[in-house]
């Protein structure tokens, strides 16, 4: 008999079952994939750590957060500086003084400052009505038709007119030059490899894998005194109030005799024309110096019942279906909740780590 069955080896169970490992605790892991780490899992292609869920970069500035991963691998410097490609002109992100002397060759921060201004002016947005008029009223025409609009529409598969203006409550704008997309003061990528993290937590610990937890749920559950469950929340309560809605992700992975392609980790495609949204050349993130390399292209999608549920759809309708299950979820005592699906809500790797250590110490108090 386990103490506990842990439901998903993504980052938050298997911090779960570390931690209530280091406390005598017995557990056993089960995933559905054929690999633990969830969507940070790394696969070797031609000697290079492939993110095959997508580009997963760390950053933080929780001290706390980052003390506890670097116990289990070292990290490089590696910096999040990507690019965007609309219709073959190349620009900076984040928007910055580097974007702006792209755009119009301004120099100086007051000079970018007024075109933005005067940009703004002219639109005289007073109340915006939807996404794009939210957007164009906080950094103009320019950067908005060349470097959003596009994106946000593939992201979406949804009108930026169509859209609601909350979605966007406001745009980094730097007016230095600074090409250093997140502001957090730790940032870079596991020498090795996520899978580096994943397997030290989960070292020691009974892992079953190819496991679908809901085709033996009732058997499955009998295994152990508690269950963590980490997938989706109204999955797990059968659809009782309909189906969470989610944005998916197909990936398109391609190896290519050159050593390389872009010459950058991240190239965002800021067109409505192109059919991704972005290049990712994996190589970068670890700074290798491989024969070949190794890209993916990001394809946004709606997320049918056969699809990987990526970005949440936290609107009004479905955060308030999510409260349903959530009052339903507070009555299960025997089974604890959390991670991305679980919580209906988008973490970055540090806030999944967070929640994780925050649930252990409620847990085992």
């Amino acid at each position: 008999m386990y103490d506990y069955l842990i439901v998903g080896a993504g980052p938050f169970g298997s911090i779960f079952a570390y931690e209530a490992t280091k406390r005598g605790k017995n557990c056993l892991v089960i995933d559905k994939r054929s690999h633990v780490g969830g969507n940070i899992f790394c696969e070797n292609v031609e000697g290079i750590n492939v993110h095959k869920y997508g580009a997963h970069i760390f950053h933080t500035s929780d001290k706390e957060v980052w003390e506890y991963v670097n116990q289990f691998a070292e990290f490089n410097h590696y910096i999040n500086s990507p690019v965007a490609n609309y219709k073959g002109e190349v620009y900076n992100l984040p928007f910055n003084m580097n974007t702006f002397y792209q755009l119009w060759g301004t120099k100086t921060p007051n000079e970018a400052k007024a075109k933005i201004a005067s940009q703004i002016e002219e639109l005289n947005i007073q109340e915006p009505a939807n996404l794009e008029e939210q957007a164009l009223s906080l950094v103009g025409k320019d950067i908005y038709y060349k470097l959003i609009k596009g994106y946000t529409e593939k992201q979406w598969n949804r009108r930026a007119v169509d859209l609601p203006a909350f979605i966007i409550k406001r745009l980094p704008v730097r007016f230095r030059y600074d090409n250093n997309y997140f502001n957090d003061r730790y940032q870079g990528i596991p020498i090795g490899g996520y899978n580096v993290i994943i397997e030290k937590l989960l070292k020691g610990i009974d892992v079953r894998l190819n496991v679908d937890f809901f085709k033996d749920k009732n058997e499955l559950v009998k295994l152990a005194n508690k269950t963590v469950f980490t997938g989706m929340i109204d999955q797990y309560f059968d659809y009782k109030y309909g189906s969470l809605e989610y944005r998916s992700l197909k990936f398109d992975h391609e190896i290519l005799d050159c050593e390389n392609y872009q010459g950058n980790a991240v190239v965002n495609y800021t067109d409505n024309e192109t059919p991704f949204t972005r290049i990712i050349e994996h190589k970068h993130f670890e700074f290798g110096e491989q024969p070949k390399t190794v890209i993916t292209r990001e394809y946004p999608q709606d997320c049918g019942k056969e699809d990987e549920p990526y970005y949440p759809i936290n609107d009004e309708k479905n955060n308030s279906v999510y409260q349903k299950y959530l009052e339903l979820a507070k009555n299960e005592r025997n089974v604890i909740f959390g991670g991305r699906l679980a919580d209906y809500k988008y973490y970055d790797m540090d806030k999944v780590i967070k929640r994780a250590l925050e649930i252990v110490q409620n847990e085992f108090r």
